[in-house]
C-alpha cells in the first residue's frame, strides 16, 4: 500500500494530496498540462520534498516531515522511467542495464531482457537505438534495480506515432508479467485504457477522482476530457463461449450477454472492451427483429445536454455503466428521464485488452 498525505507549494501550484493506492496494480495518473502529474510522482520518488505530511510504502516511511524523515531517492527502492531514456552514452546497452542492478536480480536479467525484446541490442551504444528502443532499455534498467514501485512519467510523450505503436505492446506485456505496482503518468486516454487498472485524475494539484478504470471512465469527472468523438464506455467482462459458426465471442456483462469480435480466451477469461457512445442507441421496448446482436436491459442514471443538440445518456447495466449519445429530438420523442428502464442497442464493440 502506498500512503500519500502531503502538501507542497510549487510556484502557483498548491498540491494537497491525501489518498492510499493499492500496491499490486497499475495506477494511471491523468490530468491536463499543469495539473501536477509530474510533481505528484516527483514527491514520491524523492526528487522534491513536500512542506508537510508523510509518505509510506508497504509500511516503510519514506517521508514524515513532522519527524524530520525524508529519505533520499537512492534509499527509497523506487524505479523511475522519465520521458527521455537518460542512458549513459559511453556504456553499451548491457552496461546500462547492469548499472545499479540489484544483486538479487542477477537471475532475472535474461528474462527481463526477453520480456522487453532487447536481447539483440545488448552490444550496441545508445546513440544507435531508436527512441522506442531506448525507452525499453530504460524500463529494463529500472526493473533490474528491484524496485518496490515503478514510476513512469509519460514514457511515450517524446516518441513519434510509429515508435509509440512499437513500445505499447511491450508495456502491455510488462503490465501483465511484472508483479510490482506501477504509477503511470499520462495525458493520453488511449494509453491509460490499454495499460491501467486504476486511475487517479488530478486537477490543479488535487485529486478530482480515483478508483478502478471502468468506474472512473464512466463517471462525470472524466467526461469533460472526452471529446465529442471519444466519449465511450469501458467494460470489464468475462468470456462465456465462442460462437460455433461465426467469429464472435459471448461475454458476461452482469447477468446479460455481450457479443464481441472473436477473442482467443477460454471461458472465464477477463477482457476489457470499449464501446463508443455513438454506437449505442436506445429503445423503450426490446426489438423483436433487429440486425443488432447486442440489446441490453438498462436503467438511465444521468443525462447531459450539449450545445449541439446532442444528449449523453448514462445507462446502468447491472454493475456496469454504458454511455449512449442520442439527439435531443430522440430524447424528447421517447420522453427519456433518469430512473427509466430502457433497452440499449450496442452496434459495435472493440476489444481494448485482455486482463
Amino acid at each position: 500500500m502506498l500512503v500519500l498525505d502531503f502538501e507542497q507549494q510549487l510556484g502557483d501550484l498548491s498540491m494537497v494530496i491525501n489518498t492510499e493506492l493499492a500496491s499490486d496494480r497499475i495506477t494511471a495518473v491523468f490530468g491536463l498540462s499543469g495539473a501536477g502529474k509530474t510533481s505528484f510522482i516527483n514527491v514520491i520518488g524523492g526528487l522534491t520534498k513536500p512542506q508537510k505530511g508523510r509518505i509510506e510504502l508497504n509500511g516503510h516511511t519514506l517521508v514524515n516531515i513532522e519527524k524530520r524523515i525524508c529519505l533520499p531517492p537512492e534509499k527509497r527502492k523506487i524505479g523511475y522511467v522519465f520521458q527521455d531514456a537518460r542512458l549513459f552514452p559511453h556504456y553499451r546497452i548491457r552496461g546500462n542495464l547492469r548499472y545499479g542492478m540489484a544483486r538479487e536480480m542477477e537471475d532475472q536479467f535474461d528474462s527481463i531482457v526477453e520480456l522487453l525484446g532487447i536481447g539483440h541490442l545488448l552490444n550496441r551504444l545508445p546513440m544507435t537505438l531508436s527512441g522506442g528502443e531506448k525507452q525499453r532499455v530504460a524500463i529494463g534498467r529500472a526493473l533490474l534495480t528491484a524496485p518496490d514501485i515503478l514510476l513512469m512519467d509519460e514514457p511515450l510523450a517524446s516518441l513519434d506515432l510509429p515508435r509509440k505503436r512499437e513500445l505499447l505492446p511491450y508495456l502491455e506485456k510488462m503490465a501483465q508479467d511484472i508483479s510490482i505496482p506501477i504509477l503511470y503518468v499520462s495525458h493520453s486516454l488511449d494509453e491509460i485504457l490499454r495499460l491501467a487498472e486504476d486511475v487517479v485524475i488530478l486537477e490543479k494539484g488535487r485529486i478530482l477522482a480515483q478508483g478502478p478504470l471502468e468506474e472512473v471512465w464512466a463517471g462525470a469527472a472524466l467526461r469533460p476530457w472526452l471529446t465529442q468523438e471519444s466519449l465511450s464506455s469501458v467494460l470489464s467482462v468475462t468470456v462465456l463461449e465462442h460462437h460455433d459458426r461465426y467469429a464472435m465471442t459471448a461475454t458476461a456483462i452482469g447477468d446479460q450477454v455481450l457479443w464481441v469480435p472473436r477473442i482467443a480466451g477460454e471461458r472465464d477469461t477477463p477482457v476489457r472492451v470499449r464501446v463508443s457512445a455513438d454506437d449505442v442507441s436506445i429503445a423503450l421496448e426490446k426489438p423483436k427483429s433487429s440486425s443488432i446482436r447486442n440489446i441490453l436491459r438498462a436503467k438511465i442514471t444521468e443525462m447531459y445536454d450539449d450545445d449541439n443538440g446532442q444528449t449523453d445518456v448514462r445507462l446502468a447495466v447491472g454493475n456496469h455503466f454504458l454511455w449512449a449519445r442520442i439527439t435531443g429530438w430522440a430524447r424528447d420523442d421517447l420522453q427519456l428521464k433518469p430512473g427509466q428502464w430502457v433497452y440499449a442497442q450496442v452496434k459495435s464493440v472493440s476489444l481494448s485488452r485482455e486482463l
